[in-house]
């Protein structure tokens, strides 16, 4: 007997997903769950986000004339479904692998990605401009906002909102309201969301008198009606006071429903969507839904990695002492340790303290951890009226993010010289996430700022004499960069000292060529030596471990330009402005004119692959550094 071919094989586009009728949606729903599951047990990607959405992406596609009709994804790791129902079925196995499909939508991979989207927020911003554009020019396509999964604790979303009822446009907001970034959402905003999806009264009472006003012909959707704005005012009656952010707005609030509705979802989508001006759909649904072990656990299974789909056993390594643990980890025991000796310091993180290591001191000092949301520029001007009123908070941000907070980090921290200490995790290549993600830009982005201490560990025992020091600094800010990812060093469990500030290290003598870097990569370096020194008659070259980007070290710059007429420079950052060219600018203002060449991320955004293969395409690799090494020591 033949096999019945799925549902979900016969969809290349949404055109073919419209052709099939409403009752067999949850059948694809299903299938398309299933494949998701089975793909990323495989190849490593965000699960539980895209799980929880299965349904609003079928019924969004179904309802709306994509991509005409724009559909604007915030925090896009909501979108594997969208991306598998338009046309990339068959690629998606090559999900966030070198030459593959990104992980994010991206305009360049499809025109049904309507907009970049890997960092949070975004949406409604990039969507209100689509909107306004539509309307200026007499088109008539739909633009949807899908924003959820944390980001509406950013403020650019809340930007956004403010405006949205400024000026003419038709914009769908799609709140996906599952309660979680990536750990559990935090903050005011989220419990409201709450307390309306418990409203139930009033929304169904809300919805009904929509529809008997409009019948009567009370309610015009060309222009706000005072009767659907008086039906605004009256929430209160039914939801214990609970105010309404949307309502107060003048953005049409509708909802909540049930995400994991889909023959629902379309319906009210058919009948919301042409609605004259802003409105808002608050869709309640569970991330990680229809795959139990991610419904549990859902800050474990929105990046699992490898998994077996029967047991949701995932292949996390299991250390056992003999390998490097990751410096996220090393840094949150660090940090604990720090903060049971010193009960002013505080830690912040702007919705991370499982990835960045945090979780251990909340455990421990649950009063001294702050999670403040998807809230970069709040939690560094949080950070420094904390440091303002003599405390010591270590801030920790991605490396990528916290660009969104570049403003606060010069006003609100280095001009009043505010002791904070931010902490940039992922700093250099991340691997798969791609371009939206690596942290290529922090020490070109920072080192131009005056009263910044800036520096880079070459491994875990560095990173926490660093840590350390910066506690003890009570009249600037200390700013430390690290890489994702596992360490170098076993025993990494040093008994902490002082660091001079400013001060590197000649770590290896030479006379043929001067090396000089900062950060992890200074170690592959030392490899290399190490090997050279194997060889008979091969060169003798001096290494210098910076440690400090700014203030630079004088003493080691000095030592450089009188000794030698050749250097490289060594980085896992962007080395247009990088460490890089500090050395150089200082070597120069200093006299020296050595010939010099620079080992970094070139300029353009580098795609995803593996960390390895990214070091490779940019020449940071070992094999990339030697040969450079060689090529300089042979002229």
């Amino acid at each position: 007997m033949e096999e019945r071919q799925s549902l979900l094989d016969t969809i290349n586009s949404p055109e073919d997903l419209k052709k099939l009728p409403v009752g067999q949606l949850p059948e694809v729903c299903r299938e398309l769950r299933e494949f998701i599951i089975k793909e990323l047990s495989e190849n490593p990607g965000h699960l539980a986000a895209s799980l929880g959405t299965v349904e609003l992406t079928v019924a969004l596609h179904y309802t709306l004339n994509t991509p005409y009709d724009r559909i604007v994804w915030d925090v896009g790791h909501q979108a594997y479904g969208h991306k598998i129902l338009t046309g990339r079925r068959e690629q998606f196995h090559t999900n966030r692998q070198k030459g593959g499909i990104s992980g994010f939508p991206n305009p360049d991979e499809s025109p049904y990605d309507a907009f970049i989207a890997g960092h949070a927020s975004n949406s409604v911003s990039a969507a209100l401009g689509m909107a306004i554009a539509a309307k200026r020019q007499h088109d008539e396509r739909l633009i949807a906002a899908v924003i959820g999964d944390g980001a509406m604790s950013g403020g650019l979303a809340y930007e956004g909102l403010n405006n949205t009822s400024e000026y003419n446009n038709d914009l769908l907001i799609i709140l996906n309201d599952n309660q979680y970034a990536i750990d559990r959402n935090i903050g005011g905003f989220s419990r409201s969301m709450t307390r309306i999806s418990t409203s139930r009264h009033y929304n169904r009472f809300r919805w009904r008198a929509y529809l008997v006003l409009k019948k009567l012909g009370l309610i015009d959707d060309a222009r706000k009606s005072r009767i659907l704005r008086f039906m605004n005012g009256i929430k209160c009656l039914f939801s214990s006071g609970a105010g309404n952010l949307f309502d107060s707005l003048d953005i049409r609030y509708f909802g909540p429903v049930d995400g994991h509705d889909v023959k629902n979802l379309v319906k009210v989508l058919n009948t919301i969507k042409h609605m004259k001006g802003p409105k808002v759909l608050h869709v309640c649904t569970v991330k990680g839904k229809g795959y139990t072990p991610a419904e549990q656990d859902a800050t474990l299974f929105h990046a699992p990695g490898k998994f077996d789909i029967n047991t949701g056993q995932t292949d996390h390594e299991v250390n056992d002492g003999t390998q490097p643990i990751k410096f996220q980890d090393i840094f949150g025991q660090t940090l604990t340790e720090l903060a049971e000796k010193n009960e002013k310091i505080v830690a912040v993180t702007p919705a991370m303290p499982t990835g960045c290591g945090l979780h251990t001191m909340m455990n421990r000092f649950p009063d001294r951890v702050f999670d403040v949301g998807i809230a970069e520029g709040h939690a560094v001007t949080f950070s420094a009226g904390m440091a303002k009123e003599g405390l010591i908070p270590f801030c920790n941000i991605y490396s990528s993010f916290a660009q969104r907070a570049y403003d606060n980090i010069i006003h609100d921290v280095a001009i009043p010289r505010l002791p904070v200490v931010l902490c940039l995790d992922r700093a250099g290549l991340v691997g798969q996430d791609g371009v939206t993600h690596q942290g290529a830009f922090d020490i070109a982005a920072l080192r131009c700022i005056p009263n910044l201490t800036i520096a880079s560990p070459i491994d875990e025992i560095e990173l926490r004499n660093m840590m350390f020091t910066a506690q003890h600094l009570a009249d600037r800010p200390f700013v430390i960069r690290y890489p994702r990812g596992k360490g170098y060093v076993v025993n990494w469990k040093n008994e902490m000292e002082l660091i001079e500030v400013g001060k590197g290290l000649c770590m290896h003598p030479g006379t043929d060529l001067a090396v000089a870097a900062v950060g992890p990569v200074g170690l592959t370096i030392l490899d290399i030596i190490s090997e050279l020194e194997e060889q008979p008659g091969a060169p003798r070259v001096a290494f210098y471990n910076f440690r400090f980007v700014k203030p630079m070290d004088t003493a080691l710059v000095d030592e450089i330009g009188q000794h030698f007429d050749r250097v490289l420079t060594g980085e896992n950052g962007a080395v247009q402005g990088g460490f890089g060219s500090a050395l150089t600018e200082a070597l120069e203002e200093r006299g020296y004119h050595p010939a010099i060449c620079r080992a970094g991320l070139p300029d353009r955004f580098i795609e995803h692959a593996t960390v390895a293969e990214q070091q490779a395409m940019c020449g940071i690799d070992k094999e990339s550094l030697r040969r450079r090494i060689l090529e300089l020591t042979t002229k």
